[in-house]
């Protein structure tokens, strides 16, 4: 029989959740520093200075690099535009429900759709303008912060990352899954600062927030899972 002052440790799920509750935590602090910076309007040193050594010393509207540099920027922003995410979310949603995972379909799907409002509503809050330092690349129709490419990228690649993840048995097989995940958020976000139509706070905060929105998704979706609510997402 165990002491009265013997405390056992937490069980696994338990430590899951602390940790991502402390993540989370820490993401949206860093996100609320962030926001207090961009409050007071000015762009930061740090936005100012990373900007400009990303653009042609001879032709600040142009970014360094060759013509073909700036064209796969191009290509590569995309992958965190509406539009494409748009198409990978309705893959995904239609293979869950076409595997009989219905409230797994949905949850993805709200997971994405949610976090796309959260990022509307802190751009019409917070309002601020694109960058001035440099003519951009690339067309915008938003204000500035924080960048939804950066935010719904972090989001769908992430969420979709764990998912996967969890399908595998295979160690190598789960870090490949969520490293692709990361590079691809990581590339999306850098493209927007490379064509100058975000500052580098502006892709911060949007990491921040859809990173944490992310996990905690991801985190009501786990907790689902092991209440049967959920379809769990394959053998782990």
């Amino acid at each position: 029989m165990p002491l009265p002052w013997h405390r056992s440790p937490l069980s696994r799920p338990e430590t899951s959740f602390l940790i991502s509750l402390s993540t989370i935590a820490a993401l949206l602090f860093v996100f609320g520093l962030i926001a207090q910076e961009v409050v007071e309007g000015e762009p930061l040193p740090f936005d100012r200075a990373l900007m400009l050594a990303l653009r042609n010393p001879a032709n600040p509207s142009l970014p360094i690099g060759p013509p073909w540099l700036a064209e796969t920027a191009r290509d590569l922003t995309s992958l965190g535009s509406i539009v494409v995410l748009g198409l990978i979310l309705i893959a995904v949603v239609g293979y869950l429900l076409l595997a009989g995972k219905r409230a797994a379909a949905w949850l993805m799907l709200a997971a994405v759709v949610g976090g796309t409002g959260l990022n509307d509503l802190l751009k019409f809050a917070f309002a601020r303008p694109r960058p001035e330092l440099a003519g951009p690349a690339a067309r915008v129709f938003t204000s500035s912060f924080p960048s939804g490419h950066a935010a719904l990228s972090a989001i769908t690649y992430l969420t979709l990352g764990a998912f996967l993840a969890r399908t595998q048995a295979s160690r190598p097989t789960r870090i490949y899954f969520l490293s692709l995940a990361l590079i691809l958020t990581f590339i999306v976000g850098v493209s927007r600062v490379y064509l100058g139509v975000h500052y580098p706070t502006d892709v911060l905060a949007g990491w921040c927030i859809g990173a944490a929105w992310a996990m905690a998704c991801w985190a009501v979706m786990t907790g689902l899972q092991r209440r049967g609510s959920v379809e769990p997402p394959g053998p782990s």
